[in-house]
């Protein structure tokens, strides 16, 4: 999908549950709670929502759930919206925030978008399952997991561009210092190079660190037309080359390139006019290589601005200022929204202190779906008034 400019969609409001490894909330009252929070924040009732849409990869494989929208509308009290459910694998959240971008343009008054996951329903090795099957049939065959593709591609960058190993760990310590100032997070301790360097190999040169957790949560906004606050000033996805082998370079994530590209084009900016960003680190190493895919840095040096602060929250470019997937936590169907809500927290100015990255008028998020099947942009701005 190739959404072009919408400067007629803002975010009327956002909200969130915690995210945590095992939430007493069931996957419905997760899904109700952020929505409620969004609908709060933008001084809205149920009545005033014209669509519904949800993104979720793993309902019916955690929690045996099927029609989610529905019943999620119902749970709120609705019956006469429009309701949808979006399942992009890794990416359905931003997807369903595309969903609501678009209803928003056709017309909707009030488009309601929630992403959620409750990871710890389900049996560990039915959802290691399905997320396994969302490589290419001939690599899931060969047994060749997302990890695995991680371990290659990190291995790659490391020797190709020379850098020393204790670099990529500096990706984790920044994410997990984010994270220990946020509250909704999964985890809330720093942690130092020593701790991740330490813990047990998941894909070498990948540790356990390197790599986002399970997690249960929910995110949510409220889209309208614009009338000032926070907008959309582009959304825009791409797809890439499905089997990781087929790839002409280990490195590249073309549906990232892509799509950064187009959301660019369509906003009328560069990369160089983000103030800060929400980049889908699953695994460190993709923090660096679509960090380099959108712009921000050549090939084979987004690490050094890693290792000189650059992308600290207090750097020039801050980099998942709430903790990132790595932290915060990456329930799988709520992750695109949730990095549109840390967006909108910091765009608007209403976080403590300590969890501010400066200032912004401008930020970006890219939510991916698999190693970088399907990729989505979506750019955000702050007008001049708010």
């Amino acid at each position: 999908m190739h959404g072009g400019t919408a400067p007629n969609v803002s975010i009327a409001g956002v909200g969130t549950t915690p995210f945590r490894d095992e939430a007493p909330d069931s996957f419905l009252d997760l899904a109700a709670a952020a929505a409620t929070d969004a609908l709060a924040d933008a001084g809205l009732s149920i009545a005033d929502v014209t669509s519904v849409h949800v993104g979720t990869m793993l309902a019916e494989a955690s929690n045996r759930r099927a029609g989610v929208a529905n019943a999620l509308a119902a749970a709120l009290g609705t019956s006469g919206a429009s309701a949808d459910r979006i399942e992009n694998t890794s990416a359905s959240g931003a997807s369903a925030v595309h969903r609501g971008i678009e209803a928003v343009r056709g017309g909707s008054t009030a488009a309601l978008v929630v992403g959620v996951e409750k990871m710890s329903a389900g049996d560990t090795a039915a959802q290691t399952e399905v997320i396994s099957r969302l490589v290419h049939e001939r690599e899931y065959a060969q047994g060749v997991t997302l990890p695995s593709f991680a371990g290659l591609a990190a291995a790659a960058y490391l020797d190709r561009y020379d850098v020393p190993r204790e670099a990529l760990a500096r990706v984790a310590v920044k994410n997990h210092r984010n994270a220990a100032d946020n509250s909704i997070a999964q985890f809330r301790a720093a942690v130092d190079v020593d701790r991740v360097l330490d813990s047990p190999v998941v894909a070498d040169p990948l540790r356990l660190y390197d790599c986002c957790p399970m997690t249960d949560g929910a995110a949510a906004l409220v889209l309208a037309p614009d009338e000032g606050g926070v907008r959309v000033a582009a959304a825009t996805s791409a797809t890439g080359t499905h089997a990781v082998a087929e790839r002409s370079d280990p490195l590249a994530v073309e549906s990232v390139r892509v799509a950064g590209r187009r959301a660019f084009d369509d906003a009328g900016f560069g990369p160089e006019a983000i103030d800060v960003a929400c980049v889908h680190d699953a695994f460190t190493i993709l923090e660096w290589l679509e960090l380099e895919e959108l712009g921000f840095y050549d090939a084979g040096t987004a690490w050094r601005a890693t290792v000189a602060g650059e992308t600290a929250r207090d750097g020039a470019l801050p980099v998942n200022p709430g903790g990132g997937l790595k932290a915060r936590g990456h329930p799988l169907g709520a992750t695109g929204v949730a990095q549109l809500v840390e967006l909108v927290w910091q765009l608007r100015g209403d976080l403590p202190a300590e969890r501010r990255a400066g200032a912004p008028r401008r930020g970006l998020a890219v939510n991916v779906a698999g190693f970088g099947n399907n990729s989505v942009c979506t750019l955000l701005e702050r007008s001049s008034e708010a």
